[in-house]
């Protein structure tokens, strides 16, 4: 005869409650440690990414200039403002279809320019993916609308940007109302930057006194040039109008300068008591026949630790913020004839 066990001797499967929170504990732990390392893969790819367009930007040069001999300029202006070299770059970047609804005989803003929409176009090869604000539309108001912004500024040189009076330009390769041929670049083109990363929606100021000549070593200089200044920051994204418009010339749109290393931070307290990392453009080039242009266009990212750059043979180069100062202002300089090493 088979004899039943009573209940109490049954088997009992299952988890208690201290295993459950075990388990649980350590799918915690590994999902912590991956999660770092899936954002590394991720920031990686978007590193990628962005050395990809930077690459486009610097061959679209050479190309530019193998059609035309010469350089883009940064941008030609009567008495206002007009097609940055992003503009000027697209048939050279396989975009014909943008480039057929550029007029570049127009300023960007005139209405034939605004009705084609090119403005509000996204160019993927003008952005970082890891700019958290670069898919945003800038609204530049009333007469020029939504305007996409801009990751990659071209080279102005170190602080001296523009003088009307003289028609002098900067130490950079790309000028208002001027371009340069291949042969003026003596230092070389592997040596000499082409353009570098900037965020978007950068806090800035313009249109102030006269700084003078001499190259700031000081970030805190440019606040004292800070009173009756065009403030160009907010609280609100869009209060921030640098590299806003990659259709418009002007340095703080679509150029930068190395008065200062890469994501070097520039303090300014506003009087809304906010405190704001600035670009500084002391006249917007193309707003005065009288007044030259001294700018501090800081080249930014929101990589860690580096900014990444083309130079104007088309190679593409990682820069970080520790880059001796007097390098990086070299670079940036066609003709300066100053010997570099560890450049990169």
């Amino acid at each position: 005869m088979t004899r039943q066990l009573p209940n109490c001797q049954r088997p009992i499967f299952g988890f208690t409650l201290v295993e459950l929170l075990v388990v649980v504990g350590l799918v915690a732990v590994l999902i912590g440690l991956l999660l770092p390392a899936v954002q590394a893969a991720r920031e990686t790819a978007r590193r990628v990414t962005c050395q990809n367009n930077l690459k486009q930007l610097g061959l679209a040069v050479q190309n530019y200039e193998s059609a035309n001999r010469r350089f883009p300029p940064s941008f030609v202006f009567t008495s206002t403002t007009s097609w940055s070299v992003h503009g000027r770059l697209l048939p050279f970047l396989e975009l014909s279809s943008a480039a057929a609804k550029v007029r570049l005989d127009l300023e960007w803003h005139d209405p034939i320019n605004l009705a084609s929409g090119v403005q509000r176009l996204r160019i993927g090869c003008f952005v970082c993916p890891s700019d958290p604000n670069s898919e945003t539309l800038y609204d530049a108001g009333p007469g020029e609308g939504e305007v996409r912004p801009v990751n990659y500024g071209f080279n102005a040189g170190t602080w001296f940007v523009y003088d009307p009076r003289t028609m002098r330009y900067g130490a950079g390769c790309f000028h208002p109302n001027a371009s340069i041929k291949p042969s003026s670049i003596t230092d070389g083109l592997s040596h000499t930057l082409c353009a570098a990363e900037v965020k978007s929606f950068q806090s800035y100021f313009r249109n102030t006194a006269n700084p003078g000549p001499f190259i700031p070593e000081d970030p805190a200089y440019l606040n004292l040039f800070a009173g009756g200044a065009q403030f160009e920051l907010g609280p609100n994204l869009n209060d921030n109008g640098g590299h806003v418009e990659w259709v418009d010339g002007p340095v703080h749109e679509s150029g930068f300068t190395t008065t200062f290393r890469p994501n070097q931070i520039i303090s300014y307290v506003h009087s809304d008591g906010r405190n704001y990392d600035i670009d500084f453009n002391s006249r917007y080039e193309g707003t005065s026949f009288t007044e030259p242009t001294y700018a501090a266009i800081t080249a930014r990212s929101y990589h860690a630790d580096l900014i990444q750059s083309a130079r104007m043979d088309g190679s593409v180069h990682s820069v970080t913020n520790s880059i001796d100062l007097n390098v990086w202002r070299a670079l940036s300089t066609r003709d300066g004839g100053e010997p570099l090493v560890n450049d990169d």
